[in-house]
């Protein structure tokens, strides 16, 4: 279905992504990075948004929803990029990529009805993440630059920033247009970047040498997020959001190839459950 798809493009997006965030984020400030990274893809989705953005039919709900995605996704960012900066990929990629799981609990808390397999799922993603913690401890302590508990904790709110993003995204493009949302989520992201930046008083220069990638990353950032929006519109739009949590398996696979991070055999079983739990949300959902 057309949905699918859309979550696997956005996954591959943010697959190649986050793999240059782990590169760009060692010993490096965040907020510069977040801000070129927010910047860049403001400056892509403008002319898109005005010109082909249909704002005729943005309500004030879908306005509201729209910001309120884009205060989020600063924290998803965020958190994301001190995950990396911390920790191997590894060990947060999964964490990051598990946030289907808590669209259960806001079923849950709905009241609506939670299946047996549902749960099965779930308990194959805690699982994994588990055996990914635990053999995590054995690995050699240069490749942190804070405790694994600590990486964990910034991974996990990653998610949760995530699962919001995605369910106020859709939810403001259902009564809106997809363009729209994407660039009024992305400017508030931003300015609220550059709010903390002036109360820590702290430099939004972008590391030197860097300006060109980190603005590809925006691009890349803008164009995935886009995705998973525009799928708002679509029948089943959860499945895009299942489908591009996929990154964080991808994210692992790249590292090994390209950053040489070792992951041993017990974490490849544990990175393997996470993600087949998150499948079978997907398919059972």
């Amino acid at each position: 279905m057309l949905a699918l798809g859309f979550g696997l493009t956005a996954a591959l997006i943010w697959a190649v992504h986050d793999l240059l965030a782990r590169k760009v984020t060692q010993g490096a400030a965040l907020l510069p990075i977040l801000f070129t990274v927010l910047g860049a893809g403001c400056v892509v989705l403008f002319p898109a948004a005005m010109v082909a953005g249909d704002w005729s039919v943005m309500t004030g709900w879908s306005w509201a929803v729209a910001a309120a995605s884009g205060i989020a996704y600063a924290i998803a960012g965020g958190s994301l990029y001190k995950a990396f900066s911390v920790a191997p990929v590894r060990l947060v990629s999964p964490v990051i990529g598990a946030y289907p799981m808590l669209s259960l609990a806001i079923a849950v808390a709905q009241g609506r009805a939670v299946t047996g397999a549902d749960w099965l799922a779930v308990s194959a993603i805690v699982a994994g993440i588990a055996i990914v913690a635990l053999a995590s401890r054995e690995d050699a302590p240069e490749g942190y630059a804070a405790p694994p508990a600590v990486a964990l904790g910034w991974a996990a709110l990653s998610a949760v920033g995530f699962a919001t993003t995605f369910a106020m995204g859709q939810e403001a493009t259902r009564h809106g247009s997809d363009l729209p949302v994407s660039l009024i989520g992305r400017m508030v992201a931003l300015v609220a970047i550059i709010g903390l930046a002036t109360l820590r008083r702290a430099s939004l220069a972008p590391p030197r040498g860097q300006v060109w990638l980190l603005c590809l990353m925006g691009l890349m950032d803008a164009v995935a997020l886009g995705v998973v929006t525009a799928s708002g519109s679509l029948p089943q739009a959860e499945y895009a959001s299942v489908t591009a949590s996929l990154f964080g398996v991808l994210t692992v696979l790249l590292a090994a190839w390209f950053l040489r991070e070792a992951v041993r055999p017990v974490q490849w079983l544990g990175i393997a459950a996470v993600f087949g739990g998150i499948a079978a949300l997907g398919l059972w959902g």
